[in-house]
């Protein structure tokens, strides 16, 4: 399974979100976002940066309760000129919340899955990172980079959502329309430096499951670790192959269908 250590991911969730920032001042406020066209680049500004704050109270306060959960948001700045230096403090805030120290330590997890919750909000932190941080460069007409490893470990952390426990509760549709009779999708990344870069998808009656394993399948789809998370995260068309640089072998419809239907919050 491809993961990434504490330190690494601290790093990256700091990281991209200074490049967020950096790529939302360039576009300004009122900027539309075409990745997530229902928000302006305040709106995405205002949802890291409070969702960073929300995460990192949540772990400083060990919440196991989701009553207990933080019930206020942060306030945005209300001056662009303020974003760059409150969105450092929100990343700041949640990568050191994410201490070693409380890496097990119990904390609610959304997903209901077997991480620990800190585990779980760690990932997520880098998720709206990357992602959101790919939506406002997109805005700023910029470059958007993402390491193949850091690409990978977010697919991980995307599909072992759609299979987790939780799952059916938060998104019913979509649990729904992902259950299948067998039908399987292989991703496959091109560029892991481990060659672990690998998502075997069975769609089965009682839900998605996936393994980290590279098997024949009724459609793959195969190129560098950032394109597919981009694709999956619905960022990236499966069809534009010269931008994506992805191949895609056996049924397009399934793959598609999967995509269509894999919506997290928040996208």
């Amino acid at each position: 399974m491809t993961e990434l250590n504490a330190e690494t991911a601290r790093r990256a969730i700091v990281e991209h979100t200074r490049r967020l920032a950096e790529s939302a001042a360039a576009a300004g406020p009122d900027a539309a976002v075409p990745t997530a066209p229902q928000w302006t680049v305040a709106d995405l500004v205002a949802h890291v940066g409070q969702t960073q704050h929300w995460v990192a109270e949540i772990i400083e306060r060990r919440v196991t309760d989701p009553a207990q959960l933080p019930a206020e948001l942060a306030v945005p700045p209300a001056d662009p000129r303020e974003w760059q230096a409150w969105l450092s403090e929100s990343a700041q805030r949640v990568a050191s919340a994410c201490s070693d120290d409380a890496l097990d330590a119990p904390v609610f997890n959304a997903a209901g899955d077997e991480r620990s919750g800190t585990r779980f909000w760690m990932s997520s932190m880098l998720n709206e990172a990357v992602v959101h941080g790919f939506d406002a460069a997109n805005a700023a007409d910029r470059p958007a980079d993402v390491d193949a490893g850091i690409a990978a470990a977010l697919i991980t952390n995307h599909l072992t959502m759609l299979a987790s426990p939780t799952w059916e509760m938060q998104r019913p549709e979509s649990a729904h329309a992902i259950r299948g009779t067998g039908q399987t999708l292989q991703w496959r990344a091109t560029d892991t430096a481990d060659g672990a870069g690998a998502w075997f998808v069975e769609r089965r009656p009682d839900g998605a499951t996936w393994q980290p394993e590279t098997r024949l399948a009724d459609v793959t789809v195969t190129g560098p670790a950032r394109s597919l998370l981009l694709i999956l995260t619905r960022r990236l068309p499966l069809t534009d192959r010269e931008a994506t640089g992805i191949s895609v072998d056996g049924d397009l419809d399934l793959a598609q269908h999967w995509l269509d239907n894999t919506v997290h919050a928040g996208n």
